[in-house]
């Protein structure tokens, strides 16, 4: 149950009646009517912004409006114990407590299912990672990784079909490249020859003579003395060596792709050349001329004739070149071919996770994807910033080309999934993260995950020592069910939790799961320390539960911990 989408409605319902009965006038629509939070130091439970919103078509002062529509209201809802106006004209509500006993309970039967919200499953494609397939993945990638297997994991909860997909670019210079690089690393170990270290554009990493020296073992190549021969074959194991090894990285981290497309398989099947006549014909591709980029302005750059794409039809600030000057694809007119491959399987939503590189590209693939779906598909792109890694006090620099940088597998090996996945996800993707190695290993308040596993431990630990099952149905009953305002606030937080979820997945923003949980469980430990000092607080009092209403308060927030969890893709622990 999401309180603050309840009593939007409601309160919409009954503005709506007040209207009809002529004492006041409405606009054509109430967007930007909002039920939130009120400040802390209030003490109310929710809070409402229409007398602002309607004080100007009424043409009355937002304070004398909300006195008018407080009457109201106090006629229209039993379920409030106080409404109370504060400047420059807000609504603020006080549950009663019998409001709060039927929504703990009503609450506690959708167990770990609490807070989730169908309401129009669709398909959803999720495509995230997508590093080039030329060697190991590092820590930049393990935060959109992250970001797009939590992404999944919501939409899921709420219901939808999701695929999760990985797009491999196996094909132009750089899987090249690396090819003649793996080449070079198989001769090195077959017949001691020298890698050319200088030679440019070659990757040097030591993966790579693991990726040669697999290539060999496997024995599928017979012959190494001339690239030439063996170019594509070699291309063909190198690339695979390469995935596999990506693959292992993802798993060691949680993350499971359903689907791999391949981009040479597209360019095989010359989908890039159907995708460019289908925009042909929807008059989206002409030839023309396009200025130079900024950097090139100042330099001799001829202007000369390209194929390009009506890219500023669909809000691009400039056509887009589908033709390189040697008259091949250009990277663009590959990605137009990709999402329209996704276009075709009838996904109702495409998500892409991009990496801070790909930040100025997205205009350019939405507009893509509006053209080539007569705009009845939806592009969204989340843009994973970099990661700072932090060690011994200083920071940590990476290179993928020359191998000098830490893997997935090193994070892992050094910190564990649980906390490379949960302080991935710290802060918005939308900003720079620092991943202090140290700090994240701390068993204290300081460490956010070790904070909320350790509150769901502790829970556990209670209903171990009252030898209760955590999902069971708890027998007794309190005369009275009445909150303290500890316990009120920890309610008022529980009830934040369906609208965490919901803003979670509707702006794509995963991080608000790690904060919102580890807030919980900051009011839950604080509650568990008073404990300490007074018997009243505690939840076993002479080997008994010390109340319905705790038991069942601590089974509710278990839930949300444990299903928290579960979405960011880390372990709840029963003990610590």
């Amino acid at each position: 149950m999401n309180i603050f989408l309840t009593y939007l409605d409601k309160f919409i319902a009954s503005l709506n009646t007040i209207a009809n009965n002529g004492d006041i006038n409405l606009p054509e629509n109430l967007n930007g009517l909002i039920v939130e939070l009120p400040p802390k130091k209030l003490q109310a439970d929710i809070s409402c912004n229409a007398p602002l919103i309607l004080s100007k078509i009424n043409n009355k002062e937002s304070l004398n409006l909300a006195n008018f529509l407080l009457k109201k209201f106090q006629e229209d809802f039993e379920e409030f114990e106080e409404i109370f106006i504060t400047k420059p004209g807000f609504l603020n509500f006080k549950f009663k407590e019998s409001f709060w006993e039927n929504f703990l309970f009503t609450a506690i039967k959708e167990k770990e299912k609490f807070g989730s919200k169908i309401d129009k499953k669709k398909k959803y494609n999720v495509e995230f990672v997508s590093a080039n397939p030329t060697g190991p993945l590092h820590v930049g990638h393990c935060r959109g990784a992250v970001l797009g297997d939590t992404i999944s994991n919501i939409l899921k909860f709420n219901g939808n079909e999701v695929v999760r997909e990985y797009y491999v670019n196996d094909y132009g210079n750089q899987v090249d490249n690396f090819t003649k690089s793996v080449f070079f690393r198989i001769k090195e170990i077959l017949n001691n020859e020298n890698f050319p270290e200088n030679e440019k554009d070659l990757y040097p990493g030591k993966y790579v003579a693991d990726i040669a020296k697999n290539i060999i073992d496997k024995k599928k190549i017979k012959n190494f003395q001339n690239l030439e021969n063996i170019f594509e074959n070699l291309k063909k194991s190198s690339i695979e060596e390469s995935i596999a090894l990506i693959k292992k990285n993802l798993k060691l981290l949680g993350v499971e792709h359903d689907l791999f497309t391949y981009e040479s398989k597209l360019v095989n099947e010359e989908k890039v050349e159907k995708t460019i006549e289908k925009l042909k014909k929807k008059n989206f591709i002409y030839s023309g001329k396009i200025e130079a980029p900024e950097s090139k302005k100042n330099n001799t750059h001829e202007l000369r004739e390209q194929l390009l794409f009506k890219s500023t039809l669909f809000n691009d600030d400039k056509d887009r070149a589908i033709k390189k000057s040697d008259l091949t694809w250009t990277y663009f007119s590959s990605d137009l071919a990709y999402h329209d491959f996704k276009i075709e399987r009838g996904f109702d939503e495409l998500i892409n996770i991009l990496g801070a590189d790909h930040a100025g590209y997205i205009n350019r693939i939405t507009a893509g994807v509006s053209a080539l779906s007569d705009r009845k598909k939806k592009l969204t792109c989340k843009v994973s910033r970099l990661v700072k890694l932090i060690k011994n006090g200083k920071p940590f620099k990476m290179s993928k080309r020359k191998g000098d940088y830490i893997t997935v597998e090193d994070l892992i090996n050094e910190v564990g999934k649980d906390a490379a996945r949960f302080i991935m996800l710290s802060r918005n993707s939308d900003v720079e993260l620092e991943f202090d190695f140290e700090k994240v290993k701390e068993k204290s308040k300081e460490n956010p995950l070790y904070y909320v596993q350790y509150c769901h431990a502790r829970i556990c630990s209670v209903f171990r020592n009252l030898n209760i099952k955590i999902d069971s149905e708890i027998k007794i009953k309190d005369k009275v069910f009445k909150l303290d305002k500890y316990e009120r606030e920890i309610i008022k937080k529980i009830s934040e939790w369906p609208k965490c979820l919901a803003i979670s997945q509707n702006k794509l923003e995963p991080h608000r799961i790690p904060i919102y949980l580890y807030e919980l469980s900051t009011l839950f430990h604080s509650y568990w320390n008073l404990g300490k000092e007074d018997k009243a607080y505690r939840f076993i009092i002479e080997d008994k539960p010390g109340s319905a209403k705790k038991m069942n308060l601590l089974k509710l927030i278990s839930f949300i911990i444990k299903s928290g969890l579960s979405l960011v893709g880390v372990e709840a622990p029963t003990k610590m």
